[in-house]
């Protein structure tokens, strides 16, 4: 009896070491990390929470994005939700900036590398507004479409999406010459 209580004991302990325990060391810069950050906080309920050592954001306790690569010599990113089959597309478009992230990428999310000499930072609110509405309840959704309404340029409506993907698909296409 005494020796399960040693290790109930031992095991309370190490789990309030684990809890203190900072998140890891970022890889990401912080103006960088700032500007994701602010990404992601401008969308409606969401909220940043830190899980597994690095920032996650979340809608209604449902993670959006997260921001990952914060391990020795781990490159940083941003892991989001992606509609089915756009992984694939989006790495096949672009493979040094887009790939499948581990854990979750099976489920279809898409990584974005964030290290390069620059991000395109209008393409990383875009994928992240995206996540947003897989994730989001459709009132929130709804929410954020009737704000975005009368903007120019959004591009984020399901026609545009559709005929981003439809011009993407037409330039990997290979060309028949000869014919």
């Amino acid at each position: 009896m005494q020796r399960q209580r040693g290790l109930t004991a031992l095991a309370r302990r190490l789990l309030l070491v684990r809890m203190a325990m900072p998140p890891n060391r970022p890889t990401i810069s912080p103006e960088r990390l700032e500007r994701l950050r602010a990404i992601c906080l401008a969308l409606p309920e969401a909220a940043e929470k830190y899980a597994w050592g690095d920032p996650t954001w979340r809608v209604r306790n449902k993670i959006f994005a997260m921001q990952k690569g914060n391990t020795e010599g781990g490159r940083p990113s941003v892991w989001l939700k992606a509609e089915p089959g756009e992984q694939a597309d989006l790495i096949d478009l672009d493979p040094d900036r887009f790939f499948a992230p581990p854990y979750v990428g099976p489920q279809g999310w898409i990584g974005i590398h964030l290290d390069g000499r620059q991000v395109d930072w209008k393409a990383v609110e875009e994928r992240v507004v995206a996540s947003y509405r897989l994730i989001a309840p459709k009132s929130l959704a709804a929410r954020l479409s009737s704000e975005n309404q009368g903007r120019e340029g959004e591009g984020s409506s399901p026609d545009a999406r559709r005929e981003r993907r439809a011009r993407s698909r037409e330039r990997k296409r290979p060309t028949r010459r000869g014919r």
